[in-house]
């Protein structure tokens, strides 16, 4: 059935899958998922494929506890009811979108009022447009999660305000898979080629970010450097020592994100704790390797558990580590982080920008680091060739995307085109993993934090340097790498290279110029 809904003021047409609705199980049902997913009617795992779900896709849903069903006459009925079905946490129609990507559309959407109203004044706007207020968001005026009630949907809801002059935007908080970007192959300091390529192992000598000697200038301190990804081993003994006490972690509320500060209680993941080590494992402690910047603060950020959640939830990570305050009241103003660094996006690179997260990410460009800007490093897509334009987070202005070289200073066929700004080093390269472990992995996911690392490195020499400033630094001091084959435009730039591979010595060296 054809459905449509607003994003970022677009009439989008999508496809709702017919008879076929998803269900989030209560957790105590867990141990009886199957029992469950009986009595609510029968399995529509077929028609999951038909629409294009892999594996992983499923797997990921069902780790997260969604259940998708071709529901019972009596489940339909407590569907459509303000009820709702009984030991559901949530439920919604299953939605393949333009891209082809699935998403859940529960009663959950994101509202922005115009910025003129007061707070008062917006929030009597959504009582009367018969909407449920869940959260106001601190990074944009007037910026809420409401619910619909349950005769509408987010879908249906999206559509009757985007007529109503008071709403700037209505948009629909799809649950979605957001999988990690890298590739697992196999496994300190040593086998780190991306730190110091010797020519070793196939390699070629000096295919790294030249970090050595940005080292003997700065090793990060003084500079908080954010991850958010899934989650991380916080007792990592590489990794420990550099946590940041404002770290913190979205969880599961009754169908709501509720952020909780603090790393007690925070999950585990093998890829973000892989990416923080990238970033910042500590220096000549007796264990593992090292991180780029091996004395910088993390400020770690687990969201979207299980890759599965809203972009709502990946928004206000961005917004909390440009300002604190914006999920807990009375921060201390400058508590946020210095630079900002995440792996998370599919690797079909097809994946469209809400409003909210287009709107955190505004936020952090103009509002962080008091002002000064906070810069974004994400990776881009691992998809071979893939245009790079089709996925519209790691695209926006105010991000820099990365993608992944060899040991060879070669592009290894990620994502390409004009929003590919920087090459690093992600292909077989070693870092932290889950348990106090190290190993080697491959992806644009371990590209993005050591560019971040690299940066954090630039910025601590000179910290007054403005977002912008950074990410001409980063730009102007990188390699063009490549062979004699990859040509460059008049600006420097090459789809498949960016402006050139990281160079951390190079950067460092051109901050300390531009500094007081």
């Amino acid at each position: 059935m054809s459905r449509q809904y607003y994003q970022r003021g677009r009439l989008v047409e999508a496809e709702e899958l017919d008879d076929v609705i998803a269900v989030k199980l209560s957790t105590a049902l867990q141990d009886e998922a199957a029992e469950a997913e009986a009595d609510l009617g029968s399995s529509a795992q077929g028609e999951m494929r038909e629409a294009g779900v892999d594996d992983e896709t499923a797997e990921a849903f069902a780790r997260a506890n969604w259940t998708f069903v071709r529901p019972n006459r009596r489940t339909l009925e407590a569907f459509t009811t303000e009820d709702g079905i009984p030991r559901a946490e949530a439920a919604g129609k299953v939605v393949r979108r333009p891209n082809g990507r699935i998403g859940i559309a529960t009663d959950a959407l994101t509202v922005r009022l115009e910025p003129a109203l007061s707070q008062e004044e917006a929030e009597h706007e959504i009582e009367t447009a018969g909407l449920i207020l869940v959260n106001r968001l601190g990074f944009a005026k007037n910026l809420y999660e409401v619910r619909a009630p349950a005769a509408r949907d987010a879908l249906a809801a999206s559509v009757e305000l985007h007529d109503n002059d008071r709403f700037v935007f209505a948009e629909p908080s799809f649950v979605e898979h957001v999988p990690v970007r890298f590739r697992p192959v196999g496994a300190q300091y040593p086998r780190q080629w991306q730190w110091r390529n010797t020519g070793t192992d196939g390699g070629v000598s000096d295919a790294d970010v030249h970090i050595e000697s940005a080292w003997d200038r700065t090793r990060g301190n003084g500079i908080r450097v954010s991850v958010i990804d899934n989650g991380f081993d916080t007792e990592h003994p590489d990794l420990t020592a550099g946590v940041d006490g404002a770290s913190g972690f979205f969880t599961d509320d009754g169908g709501d994100s509720v952020f909780v500060q603090g790393t007690s209680g925070m999950p585990d993941s093998d890829h973000g704790t892989f990416c923080a080590g990238m970033a910042g494992a500590r220096l000549n402690n007796g264990a593992g390797g090292t991180g780029a910047a091996p004395e910088c603060s993390l400020m770690l950020l687990a969201c979207l558990p299980d890759q599965v959640g809203p972009q709502v939830t990946l928004a206000r990570a961005v917004a909390y580590a440009a300002d604190p305050s914006t999920e807990v009241h009375g921060s201390a103003p400058g508590s946020g982080a210095d630079i900002l660094v995440s792996s998370l996006g599919p690797n079909g690179a097809d994946w469209d920008l809400t409003s909210v997260l287009d709107l955190a990410l505004a936020f952090a460009a103009t509002r962080g680091r008091q002002g000064k800007g906070l810069p974004v490093f994400w990776a881009a897509s691992n998809g071979r060739n893939v245009d790079i334009t089709k996925d519209e987070v790691v695209s926006h202005p105010d991000v820099i995307a990365v993608v992944r070289s060899t040991n060879q200073d070669r592009e290894d066929n990620a994502a390409r085109g004009p929003k590919v700004e920087l090459i690093a080093p992600g292909v077989d390269v070693l870092s932290t993993t889950s348990g106090g472990g190290y190993g080697t992995s491959t992806g644009t996911s371990f590209a993005a934090p050591c560019a971040a690392g690299c940066a954090a490195l630039a910025l601590s020499v000179s910290p007054d340097l403005t977002r912008d400033q950074l990410r001409a630094v980063m730009r102007e001091s990188a390699d063009k790498v490549g062979g004699p084959d990859v040509r460059y435009d008049a600006a420097g730039h090459n789809d498949d290279y960016g402006f050139g591979r990281v160079n951390a010595s190079q950067a460092v060296t051109m901050a300390v110029r531009m500094g007081p």
